[in-house]
């Protein structure tokens, strides 16, 4: 066959159902079940269960085992990063930086439907240290990343809120009055809430229309990155969150 330089017009039904199923996913901004996932796309429950299967295995989507339900993975967002669709090599320069000078790991995440999750990491380089990975979820009520994304309209699940650790603050009330407090000052923290002797700090990468784009942070044994400490990165984090806001 000759070769036209334009792509064939024929097209793989497996590949476009596929293809449904993430759009659908996207468009709920949450969990899907496979029932509701036939319902929306018109395609058998059977051949639904085997797709989600193979987008699994794929890491393009995941299963919640506590709900039995689909929603996107952070495949998705890899994705997308070799497209260029998002901030991480605008980010990059400024996250090593980061870790440079605060000495702990530093993170980029980026927010999903009702937790952020991480896009991009730079290790402490210190023998103790939080271990960072792509795609890790940031709790929304119990991590300071998770903190600053529900100050810039992220959602809490349904349900009662988990109590990681005795700190976790799992009273919606009082959650509420720190995000606010989260959203006046312009950076959030976590003081042993998500784990054990780890603290955090965060702070808001926003566009140009005020829209949370991603959340950079920074995390560090309790006992190593101290209130002191943590105000320094606090004010490092804020200073490179507004130099990629000022980019996008």
């Amino acid at each position: 066959m000759a070769r036209t330089g334009k792509p064939a017009t024929r097209q793989v039904a497996a590949v476009q159902r596929a293809i449904a199923i993430l759009d659908e996913l996207a468009e709920a901004r949450g969990e899907l079940g496979t029932r509701e996932i036939a319902r929306r796309t018109s395609i058998n429950v059977s051949t639904i269960s085997r797709i989600l299967a193979t987008l699994v295995s794929g890491g393009l989507v995941d299963h919640v085992t506590s709900t039995g339900r689909y929603r996107l993975g952070a495949g998705v967002v890899r994705l997308a990063n070799a497209a260029g669709l998002d901030i991480r090599s605008l980010a990059r320069p400024h996250l090593e930086e980061l870790g440079k000078h605060i000495g702990e790991t530093v993170t980029l995440s980026v927010p999903g439907e009702h937790e952020a999750f991480t896009l991009d990491f730079v290790q402490s380089q210190l023998t103790v240290r939080s271990v960072a990975e792509v795609g890790r979820i940031s709790v929304a009520h119990a991590t300071a990343v998770g903190k600053v994304f529900l100050a810039h309209g992220g959602t809490l699940p349904d349900g009662p809120l988990r109590a990681f650790t005795e700190r976790t603050i799992v009273d919606r009330g009082v959650l509420e009055v720190e995000v606010g407090a989260i959203r006046e000052r312009g950076w959030g923290q976590a003081l042993g809430e998500r784990e054990e002797d780890l603290n955090a700090v965060a702070a808001p990468v926003l566009d140009r229309a005020g829209k949370l784009v991603a959340i950079l942070g920074a995390q560090g044994p309790a006992v190593r990155f101290s209130p002191r400490a943590m105000r320094t990165a606090v004010e490092l984090l804020t200073e490179k969150a507004a130099l990629i806001s000022s980019a996008l």
